[in-house]
């Protein structure tokens, strides 16, 4: 089972990814070169603070698809939580020479509706079947539609 990371590590890297990313016109390299990434902005479900974190991204079907795996962590990441609280949100994508930013709300998938895009997920993507091999909780997928 995959431990959960510390906050100051994640935001360290979170930051250095999300600095890179608008660097960089939405592109980042290392382990996420070549992955579509996006930078999604919340609120806090305790804080009422802004939020943002840098996710990877799927588009099923013309939809807008993340993934809460945590890398395969017993406990879901914040930004989870963030849009089970308050789904009204707001996403930075790189797309072509630049990035795109626009508002969303967030719908949290049915097992069902969950289990047949994570199957897609895994087969373009298989550390996602890797993560969740990892824990016992069901990694949650969100659509993200445009508000």
């Amino acid at each position: 089972m995959t431990e959960t990371p510390d906050a100051q590590t994640i935001n360290a890297f979170n930051t250095s990814i999300i600095d890179e990313f608008r660097a960089n016109g939405g592109k980042v390299g290392g382990q996420f070169a070549g992955a579509n990434l996006l930078l999604l902005h919340t609120t806090g479900a305790k804080s009422g603070r802004p939020r943002v974190s840098p996710l990877a991204y799927f588009r099923i079907d013309g939809r807008l698809i993340i993934i809460g795996s945590f890398a395969g962590a017993p406990v879901s990441p914040a930004w989870v939580h963030n849009l089970r609280a308050h789904p009204g949100a707001h996403v930075e994508i790189g797309a072509g020479s630049g990035v795109q930013e626009f508002d969303v709300t967030a719908h949290e998938l049915p097992r069902a509706e969950r289990d047949e895009l994570f199957a897609k997920v895994a087969a373009a993507a298989p550390g996602f079947a890797e993560y969740q091999s990892k824990t016992s909780r069901v990694i949650p997928l969100f659509e993200l539609r445009p508000a």
